[in-house]
């Protein structure tokens, strides 16, 4: 059924948005994936950090960034504190480095509590797109273009997809937490 498919398409959206949203989330080792929200205001516009520098984690607590025209130096330092990852960025020649300081276990429980409500909003959008099935389900019905036993076993193949989808979120958060809580 399209329905069906449509619906686990929109749950498969929506853990792939909780993937991308974990990424920013930080851990206690150097991640390139924190830097990916970052803009630089480089050659008059806006760009993003992969289109103007090289970022290389050298060491566990250490990002480096390389940028492909040194004179964008300034522009990725500025970039980088107005991007709000309390982190000072330390210019040293044509390159800056990032040095990520260790987390404490208040900010560690705080990255936890985020990760939990970026779990918690993907299921929000999974169980929409499950209502959103069954209503599209319940529509179809009732302009007689399905019978009743198609759309019992239609809005049954979406709870279970819902409820695998929910399983695969709580899979990843508990991930998630179990890197951030590393030492």
């Amino acid at each position: 059924m399209i329905t069906i498919d449509q619906t686990k398409s929109k749950m498969q959206t929506a853990i792939e948005h909780l993937n991308q949203e974990l990424k920013h989330i930080r851990t206690g080792k150097a991640d390139p994936g924190m830097l990916n929200s970052i803009q630089v205001e480089a050659y008059g516009t806006k760009m993003r950090m992969i289109e103007v520098a090289t970022v290389t984690c050298p060491e566990p607590r250490q990002i480096l960034i390389t940028p492909f025209d040194p004179q964008n130096v300034g522009a990725i330092r500025k970039g980088i504190e107005a991007g709000n990852l309390n982190i000072n960025p330390i210019v040293d020649g044509n390159l800056i480095r990032l040095n990520i300081p260790p987390m404490d276990q208040s900010m560690r429980n705080d990255m936890v509590k985020l990760a939990k409500k970026k779990g918690e909003d993907a299921k929000v959008s999974i169980r929409n797109a499950r209502r959103e099935g069954n209503d599209e389900l319940k529509k179809d019905k009732s302009s007689g273009d399905l019978s009743e036993d198609l759309q019992k076993k239609g809005e049954n193949d979406i709870q279970q997809l819902t409820d695998k989808f929910c399983k695969q979120v709580d899979e990843i958060i508990a991930c998630k937490e179990k890197e951030v809580m590393a030492i």
